[in-house]
């Protein structure tokens, strides 16, 4: 793959949307963390920031899941550890939504 070539301008833009994508996911997992936000609520309407982080880091932002547990939950679903969440079929999301606390 051929990465374009982008002014100084282009690259500076494209490191600020990137940054602002990483707070705002951050932002997210701290709510999830907390019960402010539930499996539910993202997997029916994930933001535009949330819909492209993958799936690991989302069950793993949930309470009491570490990595172990959100890699078997994943097996167990049949989702494959570099799936993100605007991928998941309505099934994969009907069997993510049993493990919700």
């Amino acid at each position: 793959m051929v990465l374009p070539n982008l002014s100084a301008d282009q690259r500076a833009a494209a490191l600020a949307k990137a940054a602002e994508a990483r707070k705002c996911q951050a932002d997210f997992k701290a709510r999830l963390k907390r019960g402010e936000v539930t499996l539910a609520t993202v997997l029916e309407t994930p933001e535009a920031h949330v819909a492209s982080m993958r799936v690991k880091a989302l069950l793993e932002s949930m309470p009491g899941v570490g990595k172990v547990w959100a890699l078997a939950i994943m097996e167990v679903v049949g989702i494959a550890p570099t799936r993100r969440i605007s991928g998941l079929g309505a099934k994969q999301k009907r069997a993510l939504l049993v493990f919700d606390r």
